[in-house]
């Protein structure tokens, strides 16, 4: 900017350089620097005294507005390359000193000569007044000045730190905005300093801070990815290490540069090492969690020494000081207990098994890594009493040692925690008398932290002290969440969102003025004296308790606690990024719900909340599962509505009424503006508002309209389908279960079987029913009612069925790839044909996963299977209406009509079992018999289609009606005969229930396969989609194309 600079006025130099304040600290910061290194370096007083005089003639020509008459702009390139090199050889690490010192007294003598010369006007001056008594006596002339250096000083650690600060500031050649180019980095950095502006408690010196324990559950999830995960290839070729090398290039370059320095790397790890931490780094594994709780314990002993050192040891540099100092050890253990409980650590560490045994060895590492670190586990013992052999169970707690591990503790047990009450809270409650100190944090295991926000533990732990309204202090601090997987995919991303603004605005408002917060499994901070003497935190009775995180906080109010929230500290907290882990969470939640509003806590809080209190804990808790499912009720309620008033001819005569047409365009007008609100579009309000107020509402608005053209209303559509179906059965069967979702990188294709498996109930059922409703609307009202009145009544419910039935799909990797397509339909079909039975996983067998889908009948009472069949009941209405207007009824309104129509229905079951009898029977060893019977029953057919249309004046549009009708009174016996299974089974027709429903997963799976196979055939909709799914990858310039395909280059190892 300065040597480009034309004009003779320093205000507009200097205005310019002002513009950018990032800009105008840059300079101010190299130039302080430079002049503290210069000084630093020079060991004569003399040439001290030359660099302070031009430091003392840049500050006199400012004041004076006359720096570009003093200085001129055109050396400036050739100073800033100079500059670079001087720096670059102060950094280099040379065998021979004297070699160094001597390029580097070089290069100081061409700068201080460019600076005196070339770009000073009167510079020659200051050298020739600045002589020191012991250059006069120089008699070598060859001896110059600036040859006397303190070599030394490349030596030490905090100067070479600002040397290093200097070369970036002279080097880094983009814009400050984009300094550094990681987009994390920059969103730590962004985070970091504005929460400095943020109102915190004061932190209080180390030994006087309150001591806290953070407590982390694990079962047997990833610790370490072995040699193995990280080059196993999907079926596309990918490998978990080339997916990472994609998905971040500059943090994979950097980590290449550092393993090369072996100034940065330890000589024990080898490269093969590194790799796996680097991956699992970036991955929802344990060793990331460990990592990032044990920087609570490197801030402590970092602010402990700032405390208690002096100036000389800070300027020298911490990690130059920290030697020999055990006291900030011993002082950060003191405040500081890390306790990881791996439940079956015990069995990992007996188990033959490679993945037990690789668990084992990861976590053994962990503790004689970090010494701190504690380890508990649940121990199974057989011992004799008596003489004879018993079980016993007691709580281990062990320690790193020097190669194994050390037991510290062991507590007996009453029994297996496990087994009696839920795993995961159960898995926290044996481990808690292990910890130790005023407060406690717990952590999931798919959570991480970040160094700079540990250095703010001592002002959340203050919080504790600071008395609220009644004098109240806070029972549990609420902390801001940062999810860390919403970077690739567009589900990851709506995820991140939403989670996003759920852990900032709706906590915030939930905290005040709402003060309905509870706990939900983030990194809250729990008065560890309070709780442990009020039930502890974690509720773990079977079923009831599946979401324990809230229990606690129920419990914690139900106890006159004070719950808060803080968004100057976050966490990092990984989420599922997968449409079917996704899925399977949002189902876990909806059961948790479900169990939630059958619960005594709930009651008792709706009983003593006060009457505004109360509908804000409704509506933030079960009140949105809840109203979640009276909306799908609603549209259900609303279609059969529908379907009643025109296959009864009431709608018809309500819409010929006079007054009723002459005001038919108001009516349009009206339904037109609800069916805009009816899209859910007010579902990522909140997350428009959070956007909108830390990045700005134009930001927000981008963000909301780039979401809605990857389709986000499709997808929370979709998800309020999986909230209705799951919260409704758990309220009518209950029996809620534990769903693990997995936390790997999923970019891979799931087949149409696993989606058929996971979404038939819960969706495809749903929306084809509600395809049905509308078609039977829509032919049977087509005569009198206007299309654009059909269209804005049912616009958004053809919506949802889309969602419902094509959403799956749509965000699935690969999709619509045509060979992936045949592949997906012989694995289908190769699931329906298999046969069940004991030890046939539902993955393998229709007939296994059809069992299991009924699991909740089997568990059910009496109240749940009379109202499974009532609701069973709604499906006879289609066979009711629809036979009265075919055109073989003649229009006989006579019930005479709808019985003969159940001698049809009956005959055609009939039919169907003397096949399935036939196959089972004559199918094998009399195919002759069987083929006789199926023609046979084919001429019979025949002859009786033949007779109803000659005769009885049956016409095919009969033919497609009689499909809308039969096709649902079927499926309600299916129901019907599942609710009735016991007695089914005793007559024998339990198998004949079994076919009949194989046969409508046929006809229902085809029906949604075929439109994914006419997609298939055109390749553009597959680049379409992929473009789709990772638009915030595409963005980054990121290769998702050759990561979907597998076209990789070959990975040197």
């Amino acid at each position: 900017m300065a040597k480009d600079f034309k004009g003779t006025d320093d205000a507009e130099l200097f205005s310019r350089i002002k513009i950018d304040d990032y800009m105008q600290s840059a300079v101010i910061e190299c130039y302080e620097t430079l002049k503290y290194i210069l000084v630093e370096l020079l060991s004569d007083p003399g040439e001290k005294l030359i660099i302070d005089q031009i430091g003392d003639k840049v500050s006199t020509s400012i004041q004076a507005q006359s720096f570009l008459t003093d200085f001129r702009m055109s050396g400036m390139p050739l100073l800033n390359d100079k500059l670079e090199k001087f720096l670059n050889l102060l950094l280099d690490d040379f065998e021979n000193t004297v070699v160094q010192e001597a390029q580097i007294i070089n290069v100081l003598q061409d700068i201080m000569e460019i600076i005196t010369q070339d770009v000073m006007t009167h510079g020659h001056g200051i050298l020739e007044n600045s002589h020191s008594p012991h250059m006069d006596n120089r008699s070598d002339k060859k001896e110059q000045k600036f040859e006397r250096i303190n070599i030394n000083l490349v030596y030490n650690e905090s100067w070479r730190e600002k040397v290093v600060r200097l070369h970036l500031l002279l080097t880094v050649k983009e814009s400050a905005i984009n300094v550094p180019m990681n987009l994390e980095a920059r969103r730590r950095i962004t985070f970091f300093t504005n929460s400095l502006f943020m109102r915190m408690p004061y932190a209080p010196k180390v030994r006087n801070m309150l001591s806290f324990s953070v407590l982390t559950p694990y079962f047997k999830e990833d610790v370490l990815y072995s040699d193995e995960e990280l080059n196993r290839e999907n079926e596309d070729g990918i490998s978990i290490l080339f997916y990472l090398q994609n998905i971040y290039p500059d943090e994979w370059t950097n980590f290449e540069e550092r393993i090369e320095d072996p100034k940065l790397v330890s000589v024990s790890k080898d490269k093969k090492e590194l790799i796996r931490e680097w991956v699992s780094y970036r991955g929802q594994t344990l060793y990331r969690t460990v990592r990032g709780m044990m920087y609570y314990r490197q801030a402590l002993e970092l602010q402990c020494f700032l405390e208690d050192a002096g100036d000389r040891a800070i300027f020298s540099g911490y990690r130059a000081e920290k030697k020999g100092t055990d006291h900030l050890q011993a002082l950060a253990d003191m405040k500081f207990t890390y306790v990881v409980s791996c439940q079956i650590y015990g069995v990992q560490k007996k188990s033959s098994q490679d993945r037990d045994r690789s668990c084992y060895n990861n976590i053994l590492n962990l503790m004689l890594r970090y010494h701190s670190l504690r380890v508990a586990y649940i121990d199974e013992r057989e011992e004799k009493v008596n003489g004879k052999p018993e079980k016993f169970y007691y709580s281990v707690l062990v320690k790193g040692g020097e190669k194994l591990d050390e037991e510290v503790y062991r507590i007996k047990l009453p029994g297996p925690p496990t087994e009696i009450g839920e795993g995961k809270p159960e898995n926290q409650n044996h481990a808690i008398i292990f910890t130790r100190g005023e407060a406690l944090q717990t952590i999931d295991m798919n959570q991480d932290n970040y160094l700079e926000e540990a250095f703010k533990m001592r002002n959340v732990l203050e919080e504790f002290v600071k008395r609220r309204r009644k004098q109240r202090k806070p029972t549990i601090l609420g902390l801001r969440e940062h999810i860390f997987t919403g970077s690739v995919s567009s589900l990851a991303w709506f995820m991140s969102n939403q989670e996003t603004s759920f852990v900032t605005i709706g906590q915030r408002i939930l905290a005040n003025p709402l003060r309905v917060r509870f706990h939900y499994g983030h990194p809250d901070i729990f008065d560890r004296i309070f709780h442990l003497t009020r039930g502890g935190i974690s509720k773990a009775s079977k079923t009831i308790n599946l979401s324990e995180d809230i229990f606690s906080g129920f419990n914690s109010t139900l106890r006159q606690g004070y719950i808060t929230h803080h968004e100057y500290i976050q966490v990092g907290k990984g989420r599922d990024v997968g449409m079917n882990q996704i899925s399977l969470f949002e189902a876990k939640v909806a059961n948790g719900n479900g169990e939630q509003t059958l619960s005594r806590d709930v009651y008792r809080l709706g009983r003593r909340f006060d009457f505004y209190r109360m509908l804000s804990f409704y509506f933030t808790t079960v009140g949105f599962y809840f109203s979640s499912m009276v909306t799908v009720l609603t549209v259900y309620v609303f279609l059969y509505g529908r379907l009643y008033m025109v296959l009864s001819g009431l709608e018809r005569s309500i819409l010929d009424e006079p007054n009723i047409h002459s005001s038919k365009a108001a009516l349009e007008e009206a339904l037109a503006t609800q069916s805009v609100f009816q899209l859910g579009l007010l579902l990522v309000l909140p997350m428009v508002m959070e956007i909108g107020l830390e990045r700005g509402f134009r930001t927000a608005l981008g963000h909301f309209i780039i979401m809605q053209l990857q389709l986000a209303s499709v997808f929370f559509t979709f998800q309020l389908g999986t909230k209705a179906h799951y919260f409704g059965r758990t309220i009518l069967h209950g029996g809620s279960k534990y769903r693990a979702t997995g936390r790997g990188f999923v970019v891979f294709h799931a087949k149409y079987a696993d989606n058929y498996r996971l979404y038939s109930r819960s969706h495809f059922v749903k929306g084809l029913e509600l395809l049905i409703l509308l078609i039977v609307y829509e032919v049977y009202g087509e005569s009198y009612r206007s299309s654009k009145l059909y269209f804005f009544v049912t616009f958004s419910m053809w919506f949802l069925v889309a969602s419902w039935l094509f959403a799956p799909f749509v965000f699935n990797p690969s999709g619509f790839e045509w060979q992936k397509t045949v592949d997906d339909w012989t694995d289908w079909k190769r699931w329906m044909g298999n046969r069940g039975g004991i030890g046939i996983q539902p993955e393998k067998s229709w007939e296994s996963w059809w069992d299991g889908e009924q699991e909740h009948l089997k568990h059910t009472n009496i109240r749940g299977r009379v109202l499974e069949i009532v609701l069973a009941f709604r499906f006879f209405l289609y066979q009711y209406g629809i036979v009265y207007h075919l055109d073989i009824s003649h229009h006989v309104t006579s019930f005479l009509v709808y019985g003969l129509s159940w001698v049809v229905m009956a005959t055609v079951l009939v039919v169907l079992k003397m096949v399935s009898m036939g196959r089972r029977r004559f199918g094998t060893d009399f195919q002759l018999m069987f083929r006789i019977l199926k023609g046979l029953l084919f001429l019979g057919f025949i002859s009786v289609m033949t007779v109803l249309f000659v005769v009885c004046g049956l016409t095919v549009s009969d033919l497609f009606a009689a499909v809308l009708a039969f096709m649902p009174t079927g499926w309600a016996l299916l129901l019907i005969g599942q609710a009735f299974r016991p007695l089914f089974g005793r007559i024998g027709l339990w198998e004949s229930i079994k076919e009949l429903g194989r046969a409508y997963e046929y006809v229902m799976g085809l029906i949604i396969f075929m439109p994914i196979v006419v997609l298939s055939w055109f390749p553009f909709v597959s680049e379409f989609q992929a473009r789709l799914l990772f638009n915030q990858a595409f963005s980054r310039g990121l290769q998702i194309s050759m990561i979907l395909h597998g076209r990789k280059d070959t990975i040197s190892s």
